[in-house]
C-alpha cells in the first residue's frame, strides 16, 4: 500500500479514536447500574468484535492461499492473526477490569462468552510458535482454522459505541497495512540480497 494511503488511513484512525474517546468521556451517559466502570464497554466490545472478525478474515485468507498457492494470501493471513491476537490481549485485560468492577471478580468461569473468547485466543496463540517452528517459509503456510450488545441502548450510548467500533476497526486496518507493507519490503530486500 502506498505511503500516502497509509498516512491517510492512520490520520483517519487517529481522528476517529479521538472522537470515540471524547464521546466516551464527555457525551455517553454514565450507566445507572454499573457506573463509570461501564465506559470500558466502548473499548472492550469493539476490540472483541474486530479481533474476532480478524480471526475469521484470516481463515478466509488462508483458504485463498490454499486454493491459489499465492504466498501473499499467507502473509495477509499471518499479519491479520498477529494483530487480532494483540487486540485479543486487550480484550482479555479490559474484560477482567470490567468484570472486577461489575461482578467483584477478575474472571467468571461460568460465563460462556468469556470462556469461548479465551479458547479462541489460546488456539490462535498456538499458531504463532507453530508457524515459526518451521524454518522453510513455503512450509510455514499451514493455516489453522478452527456478547454482543442489545438493541435497547440509548442513542448517545449507541453512537459512542459505533464510533469506537469504527475507530478500533480503522486502527486495525492501519496497523495491518503498515505491517503488511513492512513484510513486503523485507521480502523484496531478501530477494535482492539473494541475487
Amino acid at each position: 500500500m502506498p505511503a500516502r494511503r497509509i498516512s491517510s488511513l492512520a490520520l483517519t484512525a487517529a481522528a476517529t479514536l479521538a472522537a470515540g474517546l471524547s464521546l466516551v468521556f464527555f457525551y455517553a451517559p454514565v450507566d445507572a447500574d454499573q457506573g463509570v466502570i461501564q465506559k470500558i464497554f466502548y473499548i472492550h466490545v469493539p476490540m472483541a468484535i474486530v479481533a474476532l472478525c480478524g480471526f475469521i478474515a484470516a481463515a478466509g485468507m488462508a483458504i485463498c492461499h490454499l486454493r491459489t498457492g499465492d504466498r501473499q494470501w499467507d502473509v495477509r493471513a499471518y499479519v491479520t492473526i498477529h494483530l487480532s491476537i494483540i487486540l485479543a490481549v486487550g480484550v482479555l485485560v479490559t474484560g477482567a477490569i470490567w468484570a472486577r468492577g461489575s461482578w467483584g471478580h477478575w474472571w467468571v468461569w461460568n460465563e460462556p462468552a468469556l470462556v469461548s473468547f479465551l479458547i479462541v485466543f489460546l488456539l490462535y496463540c498456538t499458531y504463532q510458535p507453530l508457524r515459526f517452528a518451521i524454518e522453510n517459509p513455503e512450509r510455514q503456510a499451514h493455516p489453522r482454522v478452527l456478547g454482543t450488545t442489545g438493541g435497547n441502548m440509548p442513542g448517545a450510548m449507541r453512537l459512542t459505541f459505533l464510533v469506537c467500533l469504527g475507530a478500533i476497526a480503522l486502527l486495525f486496518a492501519t496497523l495491518w497495512a503498515l505491517e503488511l507493507t513492512a513484510k513486503e519490503a523485507a521480502a523484496r530486500m531478501r530477494r535482492r540480497v539473494v541475487r
